[in-house]
């Protein structure tokens, strides 16, 4: 739309609004909605028909799992998918690296969600995807994404690990950054996965980071704002907000189809797409250490089932009486949605907790 309006523009009239990215971001954010709610009951009717048994449940989880969530399609995620991509790609600005940085991790680490997904439900066991597979292609992606984010970084922060808070340190630690990179990436990824085991407890927390991110993103890429709160500045990373923007909306379409009860699971299809988009924003902002705060629960998740794993190897013995940790609220008797809402709850505080190291310097 930016490309096919803004030259009708003559300046002051409608189409001039398309010059202003809070305009496109909004209009993303209502064209991922409105795509959520229209094709909603179509994609869960189709991948109903398709998968007839639902999404097969670990016999080793939570025992009310197996009754009360066996027969609910999965792979909803690419409900998200398709209104993710296609809001982005009429709001935002085609010409802009950052853009397609970030929207091809997420379609990459989709496909392999997807791929995961289709074995599972196709051979109806929990085995997808073997781990190192997954693994290497994430790396894989998560490479070409950190390499693609240095070449259009500012010479001056391409390659260098900003630091919250102090406005001055940029860490230069050479080639170990792309590493770096994409452990950050490919780790978000996966601690988003891990995160999804209860109706609705993963995509709002995605959402609320993908609005504090957008922000960021928004704040870099204007220079009267770096300047104002003393933050590096990455010509073009703005638009990265749009992308956001329409993130949150297709999470909200998906949402209304997601809430306990789901009708229909987003599956490593969306988790792992969510998680990806989430680390390559933080590296294209340069913000990777704030994803650690404003992702803080999908964090924890993630240590929750390093911990157990780890001690129970060492000592035979577990930490917490299931792993992630939103399982072992369950077995201590926390009903479903008390978990999710307060697990929400902790989301909102690290957002902006994240979006205070802005004004911290």
């Amino acid at each position: 739309m930016y490309h096919l309006l803004v030259p009708l523009s003559e300046g002051g009239d409608f189409f001039n609004l398309f010059r202003y990215l809070t305009f496109r971001a909004g209009g993303a954010f209502m064209t991922a909605l409105i795509i959520g709610f229209a094709f909603g009951p179509w994609v869960i009717k189709t991948l109903r028909r398709m998968q007839k048994k639902g999404q097969p449940i670990r016999s080793d989880g939570p025992e009310s799992h197996i009754i009360q969530k066996a027969g609910t399609p999965t792979m909803g995620g690419v409900m998200i998918l398709g209104a993710l991509l296609i809001a982005t790609l009429l709001w935002s600005r085609l010409d802009n690296g950052y853009v397609w940085i970030v929207a091809l991790t997420t379609a990459g680490f989709g496909a392999i969600g997807f791929a995961d997904d289709f074995l599972k439900v196709t051979r109806f066991n929990t085995r997808g995807v073997p781990g190192r597979v997954r693994l290497l292609a994430g790396f894989a992606i998560a490479l070409g994404a950190a390499l693609w984010a240095a070449a259009l970084q500012p010479a001056g922060l391409s390659g260098l690990i900003a630091v919250p808070v102090y406005k001055e340190v940029l860490i230069d630690v050479s080639l170990l950054y792309f590493p770096f990179a994409m452990l950050v990436i490919v780790g978000a990824a996966n601690a988003v996965n891990l995160t999804d085991g209860l109706d609705g407890l993963a995509i709002m927390p995605a959402m609320i980071a993908a609005g504090a991110l957008g922000f960021i993103a928004y704040v870099v890429g204007r220079i009267d704002f770096t300047e104002y709160l003393q933050v590096h500045y990455i010509p073009g990373a703005g638009e990265i907000a749009v992308f956001c923007a329409a993130l949150m909306g297709a999470g909200l379409g998906f949402l209304w189809w997601n809430a306990p009860p789901a009708m229909v699971f987003m599956g490593d299809t969306g988790s792992l797409a969510l998680g990806g988009a989430l680390g390559a924003i933080a590296v294209s902002t340069k913000h990777e250490f704030v994803l650690a705060i404003v992702g803080g629960l999908f964090v924890v998740e993630a240590l929750s089932v390093i911990i157990q794993v780890a001690w129970f190897k060492r000592t035979g013995k577990r930490v917490f009486l299931m792993a992630p940790i939103h399982h072992h609220f369950e077995k201590k008797g926390w009903r479903e949605e008390t978990i999710v809402i307060r697990f929400w709850i902790v989301a909102v505080i690290l957002a902006l907790v994240g979006l205070a190291t802005l004004k911290l310097r």
